[in-house]
């Protein structure tokens, strides 16, 4: 982000980017920063392509066309998939490109040995945007609430930062609530965050399979009941339970292989502070628990599937079939 940080600062821009990585809210955002930076509110010389296999004659069509009243033509091309299986003709169309015409990319997904990717490094730039580590959350959050001339406790910020997850969009509008809320005090606390922030279904399902684990069933059916009234499917939360011990057996493999918390975090996209509790959640289970447990998903989701058990009654099932084991 440095790059384009400063490309933006200086007002120096490549006339290629790729902007790629599994961070929505960054994605967006820097798009948006360059194109206001490089043509402004000019939609007359900027043009949108949205979708997979791109029509490159028109795509090339517009590009070669000059730009009207002004210096530059912009074209957005987002979710293309040619990072991953580029047609023939789209790097000689990046070769060929006119010095007048700049050309954004927006990609969740490459493939760093395709011949596009290859090609926008070496005419242009490529930026990697993902999820950010708990840290640069952190002091991201912390500088937005200054901005609005609210401080932080510790404590909250650590809350605050459990209830929402890593999703930066999700963390950008829980954090407006808060300090709507926290108008006229200090400043935010553990409480403000208790009273206003939504916990992520994630969470509570994390918080359901810890309760099976120590075989709580009644609170671990309390949780499933609260997701209910939360407008969350069954078959969404049953999917839910079996990543999460899909995540328990790969964190059980690689702590035996001796991996540690940021190995294991780097390895399922998960912040460490998760991480570390998966590790503690596995111990409580052996592996053929956990692979029984995975099984025990899929085959209700089929027994659904079939009409064998209605949806609601499908999860109770697994719930309570793992917290009397």
């Amino acid at each position: 982000m440095q790059k384009l940080n400063q490309d933006l600062k200086k007002k120096e821009f490549e006339q290629i980017y790729l902007l790629y990585g599994d961070e929505p809210f960054l994605l967006s955002s820097y798009k948006k920063r360059l194109k206001a930076a490089i043509v402004g509110d000019d939609e007359m010389n900027s043009s949108y392509y949205e979708g997979k296999n791109p029509d490159l004659s028109a795509v090339r069509s517009m590009a070669e066309t000059m730009p009207f009243f002004a210096e530059r033509r912009l074209i957005i091309l987002e979710n293309s998939g040619l990072m991953k299986n580029s047609s023939e003709g789209w790097t000689e169309f990046l070769d060929q490109l006119p010095e007048f015409t700049s050309v954004i990319f927006v990609e969740p997904e490459v493939d760093k040995r395709n011949k596009m990717f290859k090609k926008i490094r070496e005419r242009g730039y490529a930026a990697e945007l993902n999820r950010q580590k708990d840290a640069e959350l952190k002091r991201w959050i912390l500088g937005l609430a200054g901005r609005e001339g609210m401080k932080m406790t510790a404590d909250a910020l650590e809350l605050f930062l459990q209830k929402t997850g890593d999703s930066m969009e999700n963390i950008r509008m829980e954090l407006e609530k808060l300090i709507a809320y926290c108008q006229g005090k200090e400043g935010i606390k553990r409480e403000d965050v208790e009273a206003v922030c939504t916990e992520q279904t994630a969470n509570r399902i994390f918080e359901m399979i810890e309760a099976v684990a120590v075989g709580n069933e009644k609170k671990a059916l309390e949780l499933y009941y609260d997701l209910l009234a939360l407008k969350e499917s069954s078959m969404r939360i049953l999917f839910l339970i079996a990543r999460q011990f899909n995540q328990l057996m790969i964190v059980k493999e690689m702590a035996a292989n001796g991996a540690g918390k940021d190995a294991i975090a780097s390895a399922l996209k998960l912040r460490p502070f998760i991480a570390g509790k998966l590790m503690n959640q596995a111990r409580t289970f052996t592996k053929e628990q956990v692979r029984e447990y995975v099984e025990l998903c899929v085959q209700s989701e089929e027994d659904v599937k079939k009409g064998n058990l209605n949806e609601k009654m499908a999860v109770e099932l697994v719930i309570v079939k793992i917290s009397r084991r």
